[in-house]
């Protein structure tokens, strides 16, 4: 009881850093996937700079057993979140071991199943969440070096944060064993397991570089990971520091929250960047490739102290994405991206009052208003002034924790640039200054143009037609042209309608793309120009294609389905589930009805990813196809990991519900549902 006192009358959290300083930690863990189970044992070793009573550790959910501090048992407890240590602790190194065990609701996924040999494990645990499955550290200012000895098993490949310096197989188990050099952040530890090949190159300063693939996709490796390493090259010498790490992985995972995240030495991304060479052409990696890369210097290396700096982070890593591809596509595409933000920022700054530095703010002020503020900072004190300062930046903060100030006083020693006017007008302030910005975009020639179109945004077109007819006959940008196509939405057809042929005969397949999203229903005058659009090597062209030519001619639907009958498209098959909607919906195509369905249906089951999931859901929905396979899939949507494809769920079924008939349906299935779903639709019955 006494230790109890102590814990609740002296111990302040935030203090902890200031009076511990946790060094390394072993870890040695084992996975259930059966389960969904996690246990390990574990030892950190740290050292206290003054004497402390209670020392935590967070841990979320978890279960502790053999807590010993120096080979020691002493007193501890739980509170949920926390593994919390109590002991007079006095100045000096120490080491403290323990067994736990957890089924993390969240922060671990399991996806798939070893039933279906498509299992994959993966961790995410940006901000403050690997606690969830490692006790560890939720502040982002306790850096340690995390070595980690992994079980499973050999079937599997298995990657985690630093070298693999070790692999053991035993009884049809491997024991992995990773090790980092430097500290880090515990919202950087990964772990992703699952079946993978792997590609590796080697970059200019030796750093060995492996890109991970999923056997089947073998063939779609190098679209997937194409110029990864220009782009590692380049940003070592842009940075001009070191790659902090002694390895780069990247592998993408089933089902993935967001694009992609920085762990340390290790990327994960989303498998919808795992493209061919046509699904390259809209679905790139590139730009994640870079921003992820980018991280490990800004977010990694050098990580900030609070949200509050979040973009030295984001916008950094955004910025530098930029820069690289730059390097490889050109000075054009960077303007037209920067331009493409700014207009971007400039609309959400009308609703949107939090500026960037705030915790609060949005991921677009982070990120691209981030960037949009070091381009200007980069033009204002010029580039080699910039790079003295961001190299110096990096290298006096390594493996510590930064705030904007600090980056500041790296740019005071190498020009005399008005930082306090800066942070006002780009960090400080919600609105965006478009004067300055354009000011900026103008030194591009194309953007002169572009600028130029934007201004005519409003004018009719008859005041603008030359001018438009003359830019879509130049070689300016294409984000210039697909600009004006945009301006054509709603103009009468028989006015736009060779600025529209002006647009196809260009060949260039995003300016295409436009006029293939933007002319919605197509006069029979402009079909057969209009069809040369399915022959374009662009799955997102062909969808749109596809579609509106169905939409606008009845009597050649067969005709279409006929030619596009074996289009598949990306890896989240969106040309085939749009072409089994069609076809059902067809009925003069001759097509077995039953077998088409049950193909589609199996598109919105647990057998494919979410986002091919709810793209064959929301098909099966407005085509009113629906029946109990179809509810059952829509409730399961309800209890998936992605908060968007869950919401998806939710919504639809409350629409739904509105029909007596398929309310009774939904009451129908009830008890066949598992217990989660069987709680999700209890809910939104009672609604």
């Amino acid at each position: 009881m006494k230790y109890f006192f102590l814990f609740l009358s002296t111990f302040a959290f935030a203090q902890q850093t200031k009076s511990v300083d946790f060094k390394y930690v072993n870890g040695q863990i084992s996975i259930n996937p059966n389960n969904k189970s996690i246990a390990g044992a574990i030892t950190y070793c740290f050292e206290v700079l003054k004497p402390i009573d209670t020392i935590k550790i967070d841990a979320q959910n978890m279960t502790f057993s053999e807590v010993e501090l120096n080979e020691k048992k002493i007193p501890f407890t739980t509170n949920g979140k926390e593994l919390i240590l109590i002991y007079p602790f006095q100045k000096g190194k120490n080491s403290v071991q323990f067994t736990y065990e957890a089924k993390p609701k969240q922060t671990m996924y399991f996806v798939g199943s070893e039933e279906t040999d498509n299992l994959q494990i993966w961790t995410q645990g940006q901000g403050k969440y690997t606690s969830h499955w490692f006790p560890s550290f939720d502040d982002v200012n306790e850096k340690v070096i995390f070595n980690m000895d992994i079980v499973f098993d050999s079937k599997y490949q298995v990657v985690s944060n630093g070298i693999l310096k070790n692999k053991v197989e035993n009884n049809g188990v491997i024991y992995w064993s990773y090790q980092m050099k430097k500290p880090m952040s515990s919202y950087l530890l990964m772990i992703a397991i699952g079946k993978y090949d792997r590609g590796t190159q080697k970059a200019k300063s030796g750093i060995p570089l492996e890109m991970y693939i999923n056997p089947k996709d073998i063939a779609k490796q190098e679209p997937t990971y194409r110029y990864s390493k220009e782009i590692f090259d380049f940003l070592e010498k842009e940075i001009g520091v070191k790659y902090p790490w002694e390895i780069y992985r990247q592998v993408p995972v089933s089902e993935f929250l967001y694009a992609g995240m920085e762990n340390t030495s290790t990327t994960l991304f989303t498998t919808r960047y795992v493209v061919d060479n046509i699904g390259f052409e809209d679905r790139s990696y590139t730009n994640v490739n870079a921003h992820e890369l980018a991280h490990q210097w800004f977010g990694d290396l050098i990580t900030a102290q609070s949200g509050k700096d979040h973009w030295l982070q984001e916008g950094f890593a955004t910025y530098y994405a930029l820069l690289a591809e730059k390097e490889i596509y050109g000075e054009d595409y960077f303007y037209s991206k920067l331009y493409e933000s700014s207009m971007q920022i400039k609309q959400a700054s009308k609703t949107d009052t939090i500026p960037v530095l705030n915790a609060k703010a949005s991921s677009l002020s982070f990120y691209q208003k981030g960037a949009w503020a070091l381009h200007v900072l980069r033009e204002g004190i010029g580039e080699k002034a910039f790079r003295k300062a961001v190299k110096n930046y990096l290298k006096k903060y390594a493996y510590k924790n930064v705030t904007t100030q600090n980056f500041f006083e790296e740019i005071k020693k190498v020009s005399n640039y008005d930082l306090e006017n800066f942070s006002k007008v780009w960090l400080e302030s919600s609105a965006f200054n478009s004067e300055i910005a354009n000011g900026l975009l103008a030194k591009n020639k194309a953007m002169q143009v572009q600028l130029e179109v934007a201004k005519l945004r409003n004018k009719p077109l008859a005041d603008k037609y030359a001018f438009f007819e003359k830019t879509l006959e130049s070689d300016v940008y294409f984000t210039v042209k697909a600009s004006i196509v945009s301006q054509l939405m709603k103009e009468k057809f028989e006015d736009k309608k060779q600025l529209l042929l002006l647009a196809l005969q260009t060949q260039n397949i995003q300016v295409r793309q436009a006029v293939a999203s933007t002319l919605q229903k197509i006069p029979e005058e402009f079909r057969t120009d209009y069809e040369t659009l399915l022959d374009d090597k662009s799955y997102q062209t062909q969808e749109f294609a596809l579609y509106y030519l169905w939409n606008s001619f009845e009597n050649k639907r067969a005709e279409y389905l006929a030619k596009t009958k074996d289009w598949v498209g990306f890896n989240d098959f969106n040309l085939r589930i749009l072409w089994l909607s069609l076809a059902i919906s067809t009925p003069e195509y001759s097509a077995n009805k039953e077998t088409v369905l049950q193909e589609l249906i199996n598109y919105s089951s647990t057998n494919y990813e979410a986002t091919t999931r709810q793209n064959a859901l929301e098909y099966l929905i407005n085509f009113d196809v629906i029946n109990e396979a179809v509810l059952k899939n829509l409730v399961n949507a309800t209890t998936h990991h992605m908060w968007q494809f869950s919401k998806f769920g939710r919504e639809n079924i409350r629409v739904l519900l509105k029909n007596p008939e398929i309310r009774t349906t939904f009451q129908t299935i009830l008890p066949s549902l598992n217990e989660k779903e069987q709680f999700q639709l209890n809910r939104l019955l009672k609604e």
